[in-house]
């Protein structure tokens, strides 16, 4: 009976899914980047999906109202509030950049490309 289930079941025939690390769109108590070993499905890969749209629609919202401050005519802010308006510019562009650097790492390089055959050039 156990010789059958081997031959039907070997575990050697199987490729293994490939998993690789994805960068998580926040960064743990420390300020260092957060990972994530995945093959692209399941929970906390859905989440960090999510948390990148809101993140990305957040930044355009903020960037909606940025180009409003700033177009003529618009009623000066006080310092305070360009401040305000500065450092949440400079957040957006810090999740926008951390998206941008997780999506590239997960684009797949095409076969017959330098990357690809592990060359240099």
């Amino acid at each position: 009976m156990a010789e059958e289930a081997t031959r039907l079941f070997d575990a050697s025939t199987v490729e293994p899914a490939v998993e690789e690390l994805r960068l998580l769109p926040w960064a743990n108590p420390d300020g260092l980047p957060c990972y994530l070993s995945t093959d692209g499905g399941g929970y906390l890969a859905r989440l960090a999906d999510g948390i990148e749209e809101v993140q990305l629609t957040m930044g355009e919202e903020l960037l909606d109202h940025a180009r409003g401050v700033l177009a003529p005519g618009a009623r000066a802010l006080t310092d305070a509030e360009y401040r305000w308006l500065a450092c949440r510019l400079t957040e957006a562009l810090s999740d926008a950049l951390r998206v941008a650097d997780s999506r590239g790492q997960r684009i797949p390089v095409p076969p017959g490309t330098a990357e690809a055959d592990g060359s240099d050039e």
